[in-house]
């Protein structure tokens, strides 16, 4: 056990000095979007350890209609990590062992495949380890994201529909990137709406601008509701008459602040719903000044899927906004 422990080891040291032009040569990841290897033996899988990184990974995902868990994990033995798991695309491996040089969590990249997110934890104990967990719980988690955002975007940018970003960025400013499958259904003077609808599912995203009043309550859960209804209700209506989308009050969204790539942005989560309709599903958006800080620019992402779980379809629309772009002065 040891000595597949210090191979898998050693093949982390060597992966986190590895040259750019090495990582080239790696195979793709496998495994399904949202997905988690765990590498632990089984008594501490089954134990207070396991638990531990169940309540942080497999914890419910917030803001969906059904119970459906953050990422679905899968565990494996020390004995078991063979090439067929070593590819996988997120991969969180514990290396407990009294004789750890130094009890850490380290987040490496493309060890064994690309684009690939490999997260350390060294411990001496499993005490120790599930203190490591709970220590660094929200960067563990944030990792695993980021990761599988980068994979929507890069994906996004190598099959893009470039008809649409210099339609949006025309009103707007600037815009998320769209890869193949979205088309732009409405453009005004201050409003976008863009979409991949298909028989049973519509991933969307709604872009719309308005005054910003230059205070605190420019970003307040009211002020962000309020413009949220106005832009929809006038924008996006049902397929009957007096129906239109509208932002659910049964479960009150909530509001978070972001800061991404050096750009600040409120971020609310919620549910959406049809006025008059039985429609509805969940959304996220990003709420920041413009680039003379006159307005406020929403990206709103929401996903209508009836007959699916829901998490994988939002994670992928959301991860959309992250690719957000001012315009080039002269573009």
């Amino acid at each position: 056990m040891r000595r597949i422990l210090s191979v898998v080891a050693l093949a982390l040291v060597l992966a986190s000095c590895g040259s750019k032009s090495s990582k080239k040569l790696l195979p793709n990841v496998s495994g399904k979007a949202g997905e988690v290897i765990v590498m632990m033996d089984k008594i501490p899988w089954e134990g207070n350890l396991g638990n531990e990184v169940r309540e942080l990974l497999a914890c419910d995902c917030p803001y969906l209609a059904q119970r459906e868990p953050l990422y679905s994990l899968v565990n494996v033995v020390p004995s078991n990590f063979v090439n067929l798991f070593q590819v996988h695309r997120n991969i969180v491996f514990f290396d407990i062992q009294p004789q750890v040089a130094r009890e850490q969590v380290e987040y490496l990249t493309d060890v064994w495949s690309h684009p690939q997110c490999v997260i350390r934890v060294s411990a001496a104990t499993e005490d120790s380890a599930i203190q490591l967990v709970k220590d660094n719980g929200e960067k563990i988690v944030s990792a695993l994201e980021q990761a599988e955002r980068d994979r929507v975007i890069g994906n996004t940018m190598l099959y893009e529909e470039k008809s649409i970003y210099p339609q949006v960025a025309e009103i707007m400013g600037g815009s998320p990137h769209f890869p193949s499958g979205y088309r732009l259904r409405k453009k005004t003077s201050d409003f976008a709406w863009i979409a991949d609808e298909k028989q049973y599912t519509t991933q969307g995203v709604l872009i719309y601008r308005y005054p910003a009043k230059g205070d605190a309550s420019d970003f307040t859960l009211e002020s962000l509701v309020a413009h949220r209804n106005a832009a929809l209700k006038d924008n996006v209506p049902g397929m009957f008459d007096n129906t239109y989308m509208t932002t659910s009050e049964f479960i009150a969204p909530t509001v978070s602040f972001v800061k991404y790539k050096g750009r600040d942005f409120a971020q609310m989560r919620g549910f959406w719903e049809v006025y008059n309709d039985y429609m509805g599903g969940p959304f996220v958006s990003h709420s920041f000044y413009s680039r003379d800080g006159s307005e406020i620019i929403v990206l709103d992402a929401f996903v209508y899927a009836p007959k699916y779980d829901k998490r994988q379809y939002l994670r992928q629309v959301e991860s959309l906004l992250y690719s957000f772009e001012w315009a080039k002065a002269n573009e």
